[in-house]
């Protein structure tokens, strides 16, 4: 892939890498729930996700995903419940963002992180639907191979990775905001607020 087109890509690609979405919150509430580490095993799950997403597209998958009815509303419907699940999983949970001088909380499983990061990323439509739509474009100029796609999935998921490790490495600021009960209360309603709302968009997406 010549370098001018790999640079190209990378300029299309961060719009959609930046901007906030489901991954973006699930790396914020690690942050601020369990720290760095913990947020950097998630987004690597993420990330993982990601590179599967773009092989799946580039084997057709992202074709069938645009015309089955039926395969699109499976996953849809899998991903928005997982996302409601997790806002109100955090709502509810009164300590679940607590911040202490000391630092964050005893984290979960660095699996069960890692895993979370995964499904995330793997059950969300928007993550596809944008992949088909960057990837084609670059393979038809520069012709299918496994190469190519590789380099195009690495590249997506490193600028989504390097999002979220951010965001890991903002933490102790973060934490520091939320010393005070009420800040600590609002951020975790908005979190929990968000990922319902992303889950319902989801819901409620068509193709």
């Amino acid at each position: 892939m010549p370098l001018e087109s790999w640079l190209f890509f990378v300029v299309l690609s961060l719009v959609p890498a930046l901007s906030p979405g489901p991954g973006v919150m699930l790396a914020i509430s690690n942050t601020l729930r369990f720290g760095r580490t913990a947020t950097l095993i998630s987004a690597a799950g993420n990330a993982l996700g990601l590179i599967i997403i773009g092989y799946a597209v580039a084997l057709g998958f992202g074709a069938v995903m645009s015309t089955s009815a039926i395969a699109f509303t499976v996953l849809k419907l899998i991903g928005a419940a997982y996302l409601i699940y997790l806002g109100i999983k955090i709502w509810r949970d009164r300590s679940g963002l607590q911040a202490h001088t000391s630092g964050p909380a005893a984290p979960r499983s660095h699996t069960r992180l890692f895993l979370q990061g995964l499904f995330v990323s793997v059950t969300n439509p928007k993550a596809i639907l944008i992949i088909s739509a960057l990837f084609p474009q670059f393979m038809l100029q520069q012709g299918f191979s496994f190469g190519l796609a590789t380099i195009l999935s690495l590249t997506y998921a490193a600028l989504c990775y390097a999002n979220h490790a951010a965001i890991a490495y903002a933490g102790n600021s973060l934490r520091r905001f939320l010393l005070s009960p009420n800040r600590l209360t609002f951020v975790r309603r908005v979190l929990g607020t968000l990922f319902v709302g992303f889950g319902a968009a989801l819901a409620a997406a068509s193709r």
